[in-house]
């Protein structure tokens, strides 16, 4: 058997909290090869992951009144310009689309057949989906790290200001890519999933400390 362990960026903070990494471990054996997410044993007393033993620090907020006020005096030109962009749901493109219908007769010909193209697939290009579709699936630890910051924050979870909405219409984006990966995956029998979900639910149990203040200006990368 040979072994090949990957961490992902998005696992750091949890690798981190728990003290080791979070990969994805390849088993090559004479029928196929299959991929498992390996994951971080809890300590015998508790059953499920410790967050990290140093304390952070609370990190109140951060802008000044005068700040806050720029992203108030920016939401009617959010409106007019961002807003706009965001495609309706009934025009976007669905996991549905481009993996076989089950309500369709032809569904297990369809399946079948996409098992036999994924046979041909390299294992590194395995390894790369399973990272992505691990990275997709934490989407709610993103989310809840945006509206932690100042100005732009989902006050009430279903906000009407563009900041928020832009937000949470982000958020439904990369949603889809998620389960698109995490199907397709799943139908070609080429991974463990059972471990791969594992892995998925620690990591989104411990969270992630992103370890910046609560300033989207502040902690906005320069535009070169």
């Amino acid at each position: 058997m040979a072994f090949l362990t990957v961490a992902f960026p998005s696992q750091l903070s949890f690798a981190r909290a728990m003290g080791n990494i979070t990969g994805v471990r390849k088993v090559s054996t004479t029928s196929s090869v299959h991929f498992a997410a390996t994951h971080v044993e809890a300590p015998e007393k508790h059953n499920i992951p410790l967050p990290p033993r140093h304390k952070h620090e609370e990190v109140t907020h951060t802008l000044p009144p005068q700040k806050l006020e720029i992203f108030k005096t920016l939401e009617k030109w959010a409106e007019s310009n961002l807003l706009p962009r965001l495609k309706p749901v009934e025009e976007c493109w669905q996991p549905t689309d481009l993996l076989p219908d089950p309500a369709s007769e032809s569904f297990h010909e369809e399946v079948g057949e996409l098992r036999r193209r994924s046979r041909e697939l390299p294992d590194d290009y395995l390894v790369c989906l399973v990272g992505d579709m691990v990275t997709e699936e934490a989407l709610p630890t993103y989310q809840t790290f945006l509206n932690n910051l100042d100005g732009i924050r989902d006050e009430t979870g279903a906000s009407l200001t563009p900041w928020a909405v832009w937000t949470r219409a982000w958020t439904a984006e990369e949603n889809r890519h998620g389960d698109l990966l995490n199907r397709y995956l799943y139908l070609t029998g080429r991974v463990d999933m059972k471990k791969i979900e594992k892995t998925i639910q620690y990591l989104m149990r411990a969270g992630m400390v992103h370890r910046l203040s609560r300033s989207p200006i502040d902690d906005c990368p320069p535009i070169e």
